[in-house]
């Protein structure tokens, strides 16, 4: 691939195929990948007790200044794509967003009911800001307004149907070249696996490739209603904008 390297955000909230995604990149074998660069500061600044906190603020960077400035700086020699997978809910209030515009913006979506049944099996205590579908919009409405993208929005159910055309339609986007090693990868952990992997990837390392979609309904406690009441419009906004294949 000529020209310089592409750098993709892909932007999604917790217990979505994200980390799945991140290994069809990854064994592309062009391709250098982060995993949420910015979850130090995110944890650092919110004060939020999870899984591995004290890991996590320790291995990563807590000041999102200098995080945005490798996100947005061109990869090393013989690298064509930077992908980064990042938490909508880590881009704070109090952060810059003049960094996006360095990079290309995709956003993988989940059913909010799907991701809160999944989330509090690890983490009871949750609201609608740790779902990550709220910021996601707002994400999303600020790379479509101040930067003039139109970036691709990938649901995840759709997406588990289709794999392969779905990453040929999102590699078109790119201008990127598709290859089939983006279908299947090794099991196992990664060197570029966040220090959280052992908490929170255990489906993944059992993975070889995209799994079938699931297709029984999501039954929400009641006690968390309110909160997929909340965030539904936001979802149901971007939904209506997905990549059809």
């Amino acid at each position: 691939m000529a020209g310089p390297a592409v750098r993709v955000a892909m932007w999604s909230g917790p217990r979505n195929i994200s980390t799945a995604m991140m290994r069809a990149w990854e064994n592309r074998g062009d391709c250098a990948v982060m995993d949420e660069p910015f979850y130090a500061h995110y944890l650092a600044q919110t004060g939020l007790d999870h899984p591995g906190r004290e890991l996590v603020i320790a291995a990563g960077d807590p000041d999102w200044r200098s995080v945005a400035a490798r996100v947005s700086t061109a990869p090393g020699p013989g690298v064509a794509v930077s992908y980064q997978k990042h938490m909508t809910h880590h881009l704070l209030p109090g952060m810059g967003r003049e960094w996006l515009a360095a990079l290309r913006h995709v956003f993988l979506i989940r059913d909010p009911r799907r991701v809160l049944v999944s989330y509090v099996k690890s983490r009871p205590n949750v609201t609608a800001a740790d779902i990550g579908v709220l910021q996601q919009f707002e994400i999303y409405e600020y790379v479509r307004k101040q930067l003039h993208q139109q970036p691709p929005v990938i649901d995840a159910d759709d997406f588990l149907v289709a794999p392969e055309a779905q990453l040929r339609a999102l590699c078109t986007h790119l201008d990127v070249p598709f290859t089939p090693r983006m279908l299947q990868w090794p099991p196992g952990p990664r060197p570029s696996d966040g220090v959280w992997a052992p908490y929170w990837y255990a489906q993944v390392y059992r993975s070889t490739g995209f799994e079938a979609p699931r297709s029984e309904a999501a039954h929400v406690p009641a006690g968390f209603a309110g909160i997929i009441e909340e965030v539904m419009p936001a979802f149901e906004a971007l939904r209506a904008l997905r990549l059809r294949t």
